[in-house]
C-alpha cells in the first residue's frame, strides 16, 4: 500500500514542491497549512503514515503540534525549519521527532529520508531469531513495533525503536555515534553528534518514567552501550 504523507506548512509553494516529490514516489500526500489545521487532519484521517512539518508557522508552530500530537500519537514526525538552529533541531528530537531537514533542501533527500523513517517502521520477516528480542527485563517484539520494560509498555518514535533494538541485540558491545548511526538511518543519511545524543536523552527519559533508570551506559570518549544492571 501507498504510505500516507501529510505535509503542514503555512508555504504553499514548499507543499506543492514537497507533494510532488513525495507523489513522485508513489506515496499519497494530504496538505495543511498550520498546526491546528493538521491536528483536526489528522482526526479525520487517522491512518497517516508520517507528517512532514514546518516550525514556523502561525496559529499553531511545528513544535507545539508536536508537543499536541505527542500525547496521543506516535507517527513519526521529519521537521522542516527555515533556519539552521541547533536548538530548534535539539528541541523537535526532544519533543519526539524522528528527523529534521532545514530550508531549502533536497527534494530527494528529503524522499530519501522519509523511506529511511518508513522502514524502520516495517518488521523484519517473522524468525525465531529477530521476531522477539529479550535481556533481562527489556523485551521487543520486532513485528508489532513493541518495547516493555519489566512488563511495562514505553512508546518510542521510529529512530528510539531502532537504536534500541539494535542495542539489545548485541547487550555487550559498545556503540559510537557513527554505529548508532548507520543502525538506524540508512541510504547514507549524515545527522550529528548533537542529533544521537538527544535520541539517547529521549530514550532514557522514557525508561525513567517506567522506572528503568539506566537503559543506556555512557562510555565517555567511546560511545554508548545498554546497561548490564538494568
Amino acid at each position: 500500500m501507498k504510505a500516507n504523507i501529510l505535509i503542514v506548512d503555512d508555504d504553499a509553494h514548499i507543499r506543492e514542491v514537497i507533494a510532488f516529490a513525495l507523489e513522485k514516489a508513489d506515496m499519497q500526500v494530504l496538505h495543511a497549512a498550520d498546526g491546528q489545521a493538521a491536528l483536526t487532519l489528522i482526526q479525520q484521517n487517522p491512518h497517516i503514515d508520517l507528517i512532514v512539518l514546518d516550525i514556523n508557522m502561525p496559529e499553531m508552530d511545528g513544535l507545539e503540534m508536536c508537543r499536541e500530537l505527542r500525547k496521543t500519537s506516535q507517527t513519526p514526525i521529519l521537521f522542516l525549519s527555515s533556519r539552521d538552529d541547533e536548538i530548534d533541531r535539539i528541541l523537535g528530537l526532544e519533543l519526539g521527532g524522528d528527523d529534521y531537514v532545514t530550508k531549502p533542501f533536497s527534494p530527494r533527500e528529503l524522499v530519501a529520508r522519509i523511506h529511511a523513517i518508513l522502514k524502520r517502521l516495517q518488521p523484519r520477516p517473522i524468525t525465531a531469531e529477530t521476531h522477539i528480542i529479550q535481556h533481562k527485563k527489556l523485551k521487543i517484539d520486532d513485528e508489532q513495533h513493541a518495547i516493555w520494560w519489566d512488563n511495562k509498555s514505553i512508546s518510542l518514535t521510529a529512530t528510539e525503536f531502532a537504536i534500541i533494538k539494535q542495542m539489545a541485540r548485541y547487550p555487550t558491545k559498545v556503540y559510537s555515534r557513527e554505529a548508532i548511526m548507520n543502525s538506524a538511518y540508512e541510504y547514507n543519511i549524515h545527522v550529528s553528534d548533537r542529533t544521537i545524543d538527544s535520541h539517547i536523552r529521549h530514550i532514557r527519559a522514557k525508561f525513567s518514567e517506567a522506572g528503568c533508570e539506566k537503559i543506556i551506559e555512557t562510555l565517555h570518549g567511546v560511545g554508548y552501550k545498554l546497561s548490564s544492571c538494568q
